[in-house]
């Protein structure tokens, strides 16, 4: 017995659920007498009466109800298929990159102009995560590349180009007696109270748990916390406020990450557009391979001075 062909199915369900030969055939929008041979060939093929006819009714035969049944599974999945197959090639035309608000230091501009000249250039959709997991976000498949920030964001599993190596300065409120410095140390932020970042392992932080860098800011105003971020993230100072360098602190450096073994042509553009973008925005950088492994999970900067989020 052979298979039927997806078309003469349609043509089957369609007269099974119209029972009428002449409202299947204008559902179908083809000739009723095209129909009805159709029809023939598929009995003939399967070797059974799938409808009773006569002049005046069609009915299915017990044959026809279990293809009917059958059938209709058959032909929903043939949609779905074909739907997944339209999403997947949507998805593939676009790139999604994530970061943090605020987060790129004035590179995403230049990045995305850089790369709509690339040929292998796909449309990017900006995704926006204001916590802790971005890092995350990349390994599961949310996002195709990521502006994260090193040593803080987990790297394990991704490739790092770095983009921006920059100092890390306190935020602090600017009626604060440090304010006025040129340049402080950890030692001298000793007893002010840090923020607990969500997702972050804050040891010795006693502050309230915040999520992203606009819920520290009105605490900083009032006095109520401190925190030594990179300098990216707080230039120019909010209104109210003033940054201080912290000489003694490991540098930021942010980076731009994909998976490790994610090698799409669209991908590796992007990257390259985002080292262009840097290397024109700041030519004194000299960009160089980050590996994700280097600063593993267990391994980053938990300390009150490193809270960067």
């Amino acid at each position: 017995m052979e298979a039927l062909e997806l078309r003469e199915l349609r043509y089957f369900v369609a007269v099974a659920e119209e029972l009428h030969f002449g409202r299947a055939a204008q559902r179908l929008r083809i000739a009723q007498p095209a129909l009805s041979k159709a029809v023939q060939r598929i009995e003939a093929r399967l070797g059974v009466r799938l409808f009773s006819r006569t002049s005046r009714s069609v009915t299915l035969t017990p044959a026809g109800v279990a293809l009917l049944e059958h059938g209709r599974h058959a032909l929903d999945a043939m949609a779905v298929a074909v739907q997944s197959a339209q999403r997947a090639e949507k998805l593939e035309d676009h790139l999604r990159l994530v970061i943090k608000p605020g987060g790129d230091a004035g590179l995403l501009s230049g990045i995305l102009g850089s790369y709509s000249a690339h040929p292998d250039a796909r449309q990017v959709d900006i995704l926006f995560s204001g916590g802790t997991d971005r890092s995350d976000i990349l390994r599961d498949g949310r996002a195709d590349a990521g502006l994260l920030y090193a040593p803080f964001d987990d790297l394990s599993g991704l490739a790092a180009e770095t983009l921006l190596v920059e100092e890390r300065v306190a935020i602090l409120p600017e009626w604060h007696e440090l304010a006025g410095r040129q340049e402080i140390r950890t030692e001298d932020l000793r007893g002010e109270t840090f923020p607990r970042w969500a997702g972050v392992d804050s040891e010795g932080a006693g502050g309230p748990e915040l999520a992203d860098l606009a819920e520290l800011i009105p605490l900083v105003r009032l006095g109520r916390a401190v925190a030594v971020l990179p300098r990216s993230l707080v230039t120019p100072p909010p209104a109210g406020t003033r940054c201080v360098p912290v000489i003694d602190t490991e540098p930021s450096c942010l980076v731009i990450a994909r998976k490790e073994h994610d090698h799409r042509a669209s991908v590796a553009a992007l990257i390259d557009a985002a080292v262009t973008a840097s290397r024109q925005a700041y030519p004194q950088q000299w960009p160089g391979r980050i590996s994700g492994q280097v600063r593993p999970t267990q391994q980053r900067e938990t300390s009150r001075a490193a809270a960067d989020k």
